[in-house]
C-alpha cells in the first residue's frame, strides 16, 4: 500500500472516531440535562406531592352522596327532611386486617360479632376502595372517642352525613313511604346501576313516592379525591366533582286536613280520600291503622316487623288504593246512570219491592225486611231499595253496567307516583269463563246491581266516581303539585245532564230527606249541604235458617266477619267542590259508621278548620262538641266551638 492511501485511510478513521466521541457526547449531555430538569421538577415544583407522599400518603376517590330531595304539602310545610348523621365508614383498601380494626372499635361503640361479620361480607361484594358504612345515629361521646382513637383504626373514617325523618310520622306513612339501606336484591332489580348505590346502608325508596319518584329525589352524587396518611386521616382534599340535589316534591295533600281525617279514623281499620272536583288533586289520602317510618329508615328491628306484620288490621296496607272491597249500595248510582242513559227506565217510573225479588226458585233480598213498597229512582237511591236495583241491573245488564264503571273511574288503576295500586275489579261474562270456568249468570248480575258478587272498588276510585258525577267531568286524581302550571279542564263525560241531576238530587236525599239512610248525619249549614250515598257491603253468606231466624247484628260478630261500612259524598251541593269517600273496615252499617265520619271531614274541609257546632242537628251538638274539642287537642289547632250549648 502507498504512503499516500495509508495517511488517507487513518485520516478517515480519526474523523469516525471524532464524530462518534461528539455523537456520544451530545446524548450525554442531553441524558444529564434532562435528569437535571426532572430532578429540578421533582425537588421544586412537584416537592409538597411527593414530600406528602413520602410520609406514606395515598391518593383516594370517595364517593360524595348527593343530599335526598325534601318533601313537603301543597302549602310548602316539611314532611319529610334530611337530618344530621353522626356516622363511620370503613375503606377495606386501607388496611390490611380488616378483622382486627372491627375488633378494635368494638371497644369504643357497641358492635358485636354478628354486625362485624356481616360488615366483613359487605366489603367482599364492593370494590375495596368503596366505604362501607360501620355504624350511624352516633353520640357526639362516641363520634369523638372514635376520632381521637384514628392513629389506630386504619381505614375508619369518621363522617357527619344526613339522614332521612318524616316529620309527621303516622300521618304521611301510606303516601310518603319511606327509605331504607339498599339490599342484594335492590341491586339485582335496577336495570342501570347508580355508582352511588354500591354503598352499603345508602338509603333508598322503598314504598311510596320515596319508592315511585326515587330517581327523581335521590340526585347525583359527587366525587372526591383526597389524600390521607397512614392512619387513614385525611391530610387534604385535591379535587372535588360537584354532584346534585336531589329535587323537593309539593305534594297536593294539605296536613291539617290530613291530621284531622286520622284522628277521626283513629282506632278502626279504615281509610278516607278527600279530591278536589276542580282540579283533581288529592287532599287527603288516609289509611288506618298506620306505623312510623322513621323506624324503617336505618333498619327496623325482627319483633317491630314481626308485630306489624302479623296485626289483622293490616298497618303497613295502604287501603285507601290498595284495599278493594265490594262497592255495595254506593255502587247503585253506577247502575242508576247506565239505566237512564239507555231510556230503560223514566224518572217518573216505579218498581214495586216486597222486600225481596225472585229469580227462578232463588230468592234476592231486601235490606228492609218488610219492603219498601213502589218507589222512583230517586226515592230507590234515597233510601237504598235492593230490590229496585236488582230489577234494573237485569234489565241493562252487566256488559253495559260495567260500560258505566269504568267511564266513571272504577276498574282502573291511575297514574299516581304510589306502590302497589289496585285497578279492583268490574266483572264480566269473559272474566268469570276464564277465571272460574263457568258461564255468567243473571243472578251474578243482580249481585253486581248492588255492588255484591265479584264487583270490587277501592276508596280511590270510589271518590272518583263521586267526583265525576258530580261534576260531569272527567276528573282525573293528581298526588302531586307541579309548579306554575296551570291545570287542565278536564272533558266533560259523555252522560246526559238531566241523568247526573236526577242522580245527584237522589245522593242530596239520602242525606236531607227523613227517609234518606243517612238523614241523622246531615248538615245543618244550608251554605254546606251534602249529597252522598250510604253503602254496605256483606263479607259473609246470610243462610236461609239464620234469615227465618234473625239476621245476626254485626256487633255480636266477629270483627272479621262484620261487613264493610261505605259512604261516598260531595258538596256543597248547589256547587260541588269536594269529593269525598269513606270505608270502614268491618265497620258494620254504612249509614251508622262511615256517613258521621265523612261529614266530620268533609266539614272541616269546607270550613278550613274545625268546624262549629252550628253545622250539626241540634240533638248531636253535645257529642259532637266533645269529639270535635279531642281531636282539635291532639293535632294542636284551634276550635271555634261554643263550649255553651
Amino acid at each position: 500500500m502507498s504512503k499516500f492511501k495509508e495517511n488517507n485511510l487513518k485520516s478517515k478513521l480519526v474523523n469516525r472516531i471524532n464524530r462518534r466521541i461528539i455523537v456520544s457526547g451530545l446524548l450525554k449531555a442531553s441524558a444529564v440535562a434532562l435528569l437535571g430538569w426532572h430532578i429540578r421538577k421533582l425537588q421544586i415544583e412537584d416537592s409538597e406531592d411527593y414530600k406528602l407522599l413520602a410520609d406514606a400518603n395515598r391518593v383516594n376517590l370517595r364517593l360524595i352522596p348527593p343530599s335526598r330531595g325534601l318533601i313537603f304539602d301543597r302549602l310548602g310545610r316539611p314532611i319529610a327532611v334530611n337530618e344530621q348523621n353522626y356516622r363511620v365508614v370503613f375503606i377495606r383498601e386501607q388496611t390490611n386486617n380488616p378483622r382486627n380494626v372491627l375488633a378494635r372499635l368494638s371497644n369504643i361503640i357497641d358492635l358485636d360479632l354478628k354486625i362485624q361479620d356481616k360488615l366483613l361480607q359487605d366489603m367482599k361484594k364492593r370494590s375495596s376502595f368503596i366505604p362501607i358504612t360501620v355504624a350511624e345515629n352516633l353520640t357526639w361521646d362516641d363520634f369523638a372517642r372514635i376520632s381521637v382513637n384514628l392513629p389506630s383504626l386504619p381505614g375508619i373514617i369518621p363522617e357527619v352525613g344526613l339522614t332521612r325523618h318524616y316529620k309527621e310520622y303516622e300521618t304521611y306513612a301510606h303516601v310518603v313511604g319511606y327509605v331504607g339501606p339498599i339490599s342484594d336484591k335492590d341491586l339485582k332489580s335496577a336495570k342501570k346501576v347508580d355508582p352511588v348505590l354500591q354503598i352499603p346502608k345508602f338509603q333508598i325508596g322503598k314504598v311510596g313516592i320515596e319508592k315511585k319518584l326515587e330517581k327523581h329525589l335521590r340526585g347525583r352524587a359527587g366525587v372526591s379525591k383526597v389524600e390521607v396518611n397512614a392512619s387513614g386521616r385525611v391530610m387534604r382534599e385535591l379535587n372535588r366533582t360537584q354532584g346534585k340535589s336531589g329535587e323537593n316534591i309539593n305534594l297536593t295533600i294539605e296536613t291539617n286536613l290530613q291530621k284531622f281525617t286520622s284522628e277521626r279514623l283513629k282506632g278502626m281499620s279504615a281509610s278516607a280520600v278527600l279530591v278536589d272536583i276542580e282540579s283533581g288533586d288529592i287532599l287527603s289520602l288516609v289509611s288506618t291503622p298506620s306505623y312510623n317510618p322513621n323506624n324503617f329508615v336505618l333498619g327496623i328491628s325482627q319483633s317491630n316487623w314481626n308485630a306489624l306484620l302479623n296485626d289483622e288490621r293490616k298497618p303497613l296496607l295502604n287501603k285507601a288504593t290498595s284495599g278493594a272491597y265490594p262497592p255495595g249500595s254506593t255502587f247503585k248510582m253506577i247502575v242508576a246512570a247506565a239505566a237512564l242513559e239507555l231510556g230503560l227506565i223514566g224518572l217518573n217510573d216505579k218498581i214495586f219491592c216486597p222486600g225481596f225479588y225472585e229469580l227462578g226458585s232463588r230468592k234476592f233480598h231486601c235490606w228492609l225486611k218488610g219492603g219498601h213498597g213502589k218507589l222512583t229512582l230517586q226515592e230507590a237511591i234515597q233510601k237504598s231499595c235492593d230490590v229496585y236495583f236488582y230489577e234494573l241491573s237485569r234489565k241493562v245488564g252487566v256488559k253495559r253496567i260495567g260500560a258505566m264503571a269504568r267511564l266513571l273511574g272504577l276498574g282502573q288503576s291511575y297514574d299516581l307516583p304510589l306502590t302497589g295500586l289496585s285497578k279492583g275489579l268490574m266483572p264480566s261474562k269473559k272474566w268469570k269463563k276464564e277465571r272460574m270456568g263457568t258461564s255468567w249468570l243473571v243472578g251474578d248480575t243482580l249481585n253486581v246491581g248492588i255492588g255484591q258478587g265479584f264487583s270490587l272498588a277501592t276508596p280511590l276510585q270510589l271518590a272518583v266516581m263521586t267526583a265525576r258525577l258530580a261534576s260531569g267531568r272527567q276528573i282525573t286524581p293528581n298526588l302531586i303539585r307541579a309548579p306554575n302550571t296551570t291545570p287542565t279542564q278536564p272533558k266533560p263525560l259523555s252522560i246526559k245532564v238531566n241523568t247526573l241531576s236526577a242522580i245527584r238530587k237522589g245522593m242530596f236525599d239520602v242525606l236531607n230527606e227523613k227517609d234518606g239512610t243517612a238523614f241523622k248525619f246531615r248538615s245543618t249549614d244550608e251554605n254546606s249541604l251534602i249529597a252522598g250515598k250510604t253503602g254496605t257491603s256483606q263479607v259473609r253468606k246470610i243462610t236461609r235458617e239464620e234469615r227465618e231466624k234473625g239476621v245476626i247484628k254485626n256487633e255480636d260478630l266477629p270483627w272479621k266477619m262484620r261487613d264493610h261500612a261505605l259512604f261516598t259524598c260531595f258538596a256543597p251541593y248547589k256547587k260541588p267542590k269536594y269529593a269525598l269517600s269513606v270505608v270502614v273496615e268491618h265497620g258494620g252499617s254504612g249509614s251508622k259508621v262511615a256517613a258521621p265520619i265523612a261529614r266530620d271531614i268533609m266539614l272541616f274541609q269546607l270550613y278550613g278548620g274545625i268546624p262549629p257546632l252550628t253545622a250539626y242537628p241540634e240533638t248531636q251538638k253535645l257529642e259532637v262538641r266533645s269529639r270535635l274539642l279531642d281531636i282539635a287537642k291532639k293535632i294542636n289547632l284551634s276550635a271555634n266551638i261554643d263550649l255553651n250549648i
